[in-house]
């Protein structure tokens, strides 16, 4: 062979090398490139189910959240709902005495119609200082104070009777945070209480003194015989006038033991459907003469229902005290001018009639004592009057109070209850 084709095999030779050469790297070039993309198809992979996890966990997470806030909305409506539903006042303070709640049933009781924002408890009890001195006694010594009865009286309001529960408030930790304050209008029991007192002295005073009462009036029956028995015109004119100041003082110790037996003997009630509008009508009809000759007035005025009693008893207990009413005008030598207002109170399931005048009033001082057996303040009479008036009424589970009339005078106010439908 010639040195050219040994050159030009030497050549292709090594073209041939070169091109081997190239073809191996872009080989191992499409390997790395397949391998590369296999990676990142991967890491992709990886990185979207990490995405999907994470997403699929803060969904997961909302929705608890969502769901909790539901519950607390739910939570907290109820807590509201259940403070305001609540009969009694619910009155809670911080521990600086800050009001932190009260209660709409507990503005009605204490008449507070708004609460200012970071008013003290000191400042909104006020007017009611026994309540403010019990939740300052919780706070003071962290002990609860249960069921303690107060009495309560506000401005413009007749007196209240409170039951009170005082507990302390701490958090989770045990700390005094401030205190609850629970309370009660228990002034319809006291009331209640009262009324059962009063039935039960006037049935052990009837039991105790009918008997005596009789054996005073048939010794009394016997004085008055004997002075009957005894002619004035046949004995001196030294011993007539004795004789006649017997009598007359037999005949009126006589009305007294006959108005003390009617006071003292238990009441047999003939109950039945009266209506009290016509029984005061007919007994403002009774006295309108005597007060029509004094130059004065009665009237009827307000609203009336039926109750069930005794309708003979309720009229003697109305004419008592219409009576007593032109009495204290008598005594106050002034023109009677008398008024009867009705009012039903559907809140108490009641009637209260009231029986005002323009006489001299009544001491505050002494309108316990006139309902009392034998206490008057008049010149003449027994005292039995008011009296014989609050046994009628407190048997027929009613109640009888006294104030001051918008006429000047006195104010008896009777509260029958109505019947049940």
């Amino acid at each position: 062979m010639s040195q050219s084709a040994y050159a030009l095999m030497g050549l292709t030779a090594l073209v041939a090398a070169l091109v081997g050469v190239l073809v191996f790297s872009l080989m191992r070039f499409g390997a790395a490139v397949r391998d590369m993309r296999g990676q990142l198809r991967e890491g992709h992979a990886e990185r979207a189910f990490v995405a999907a996890a994470l997403e699929d966990s803060i969904r997961r997470l909302r929705e608890q959240e969502r769901a909790m806030s539901a519950r607390a909305e739910s939570s907290e409506r109820l807590n509201g709902e259940i403070v305001s539903s609540l009969a009694s006042g619910l009155l809670v303070v911080g521990l600086r005495g800050e009001v932190r709640t009260l209660n709409p049933a507990g503005r009605r009781m204490l008449r507070q119609p708004a609460i200012e924002p970071g008013i003290v408890f000191s400042d909104l009890l006020a007017e009611a200082t026994p309540v403010a001195d019990i939740i300052e006694e919780c706070l003071s010594t962290a002990r609860p104070i249960l069921r303690r009865s107060i009495p309560l009286r506000l401005r413009d309001v007749p007196e209240m009777h409170l039951g009170v529960t005082v507990s302390p408030l701490f958090d989770a930790l045990g700390s005094l945070q401030g205190a609850i304050c629970l309370f009660t209008d228990l002034t319809a029991v006291v009331a209640l209480e009262e009324q059962l007192r009063l039935k039960d002295s006037l049935a052990r005073l009837g039991e105790l003194t009918a008997g005596l009462a009789h054996e005073f009036r048939n010794g009394l029956a016997t004085i008055h015989g004997y002075a009957r028995l005894l002619d004035p015109s046949q004995v001196s004119t030294q011993y007539a006038a004795y004789v006649q100041g017997i009598r007359d003082e037999t005949d009126a110790l006589g009305r007294v033991v006959t108005n003390f037996l009617n006071f003292a003997r238990p009441a047999q009630l003939t109950l039945a459907p009266v209506d009290l509008g016509a029984l005061m009508a007919r007994a403002v009809e009774e006295i309108r003469p005597e007060v029509e000759a004094r130059g004065g007035s009665a009237t009827i005025t307000g609203e009336f229902e039926t109750v069930d009693g005794d309708e003979v008893l309720l009229r003697q207990a109305f004419v008592n005290l219409l009576r007593n009413a032109i009495d204290a005008c008598a005594g106050a030598a002034v023109p009677p001018r008398i008024r009867v207002d009705g009012h039903v109170d559907r809140s108490q399931h009641a009637i209260r009639v009231s029986i005002l005048d323009n006489g001299p009033g009544v001491d505050p001082a002494l309108r316990e004592k006139v309902f009392q057996p034998f206490f008057t303040t008049k010149g003449h009479g027994t005292g039995l009057g008011l009296s014989l008036v609050r046994k009628i009424i407190v048997t027929h589970n009613g109640r009888v109070t006294l104030s001051d009339a918008d006429l000047g005078g006195a104010a008896f106010q009777v509260l029958l209850p109505l019947p049940r439908p």
